[in-house]
């Protein structure tokens, strides 16, 4: 008889943490302001679904030999650039623009490149991020292709070695001086530098 009211008790209890933790998110007392800091709790839970999501989803492999490839880099420089990658996320050289102070997680890359796979890295930027500010760059009309993706990605993969003359001497080239392999000025919509 104990266990059986025992049982019946955590039963209630879970319903009455349901009704609780519904009431609390459905009823509009979480605040979704992104000036508003996330209690610790939602914030370690989006992180961890985060990371867990990217870890699944993402299962391209990089192309041999792309972190080896000085011109790869370059290209992905140029492509990071003209995507309009610095407005949120600065880099070497370039602070990101005053609005990116207000996004919520903050877009520091330097905190987080390291740490992903180069696989992850590029599903983030070809998938975007649902609720930040991260966007689906394969989605754009037209899609950034892949090579450039790939390209970028080699770039923010040597980010810590890449000093502030050269980034400005990749974002500033001219078309057609850094492209990813098989990528031109014309070539294909998307294959260009940056966003085609």
């Amino acid at each position: 008889m104990k266990a059986v009211n025992f049982l019946a008790l955590i039963g209630v209890l879970a319903i009455v943490a349901g009704l609780g933790t519904a009431t609390f998110f459905f009823g509009g007392f979480f605040n979704v302001a992104a000036s508003d800091p996330d209690p610790a709790f939602v914030n370690w839970s989006l992180i961890q679904v985060r990371k867990t999501s990217i870890a699944r989803h993402a299962v391209d492999r990089p192309p041999a030999g792309l972190f080896n490839d000085p011109a790869m880099v370059k290209a992905g420089g140029l492509a990071y650039a003209k995507a309009g990658c610095t407005y949120c996320h600065g880099e070497p050289g370039v602070e990101p623009a005053t609005f990116s102070g207000g996004l919520n997680p903050p877009p520091d890359l330097r905190a987080v490149v390291t740490d992903l796979r180069p696989g992850e890295i590029f599903w983030v930027i070809k998938n975007g991020i649902k609720m930040t500010a991260m966007p689906s760059f394969g989605a754009d009309n037209p899609p950034m292709r892949d090579k450039n993706i790939w390209a970028i990605v080699a770039f923010l993969k040597k980010l810590s070695s890449v000093s502030d003359k050269n980034f400005k001497a990749w974002s500033t080239a001219p078309p057609g001086k850094y492209q990813a392999p098989g990528c031109g000025p014309g070539v294909a919509p998307g294959c260009g530098p940056g966003r085609g």
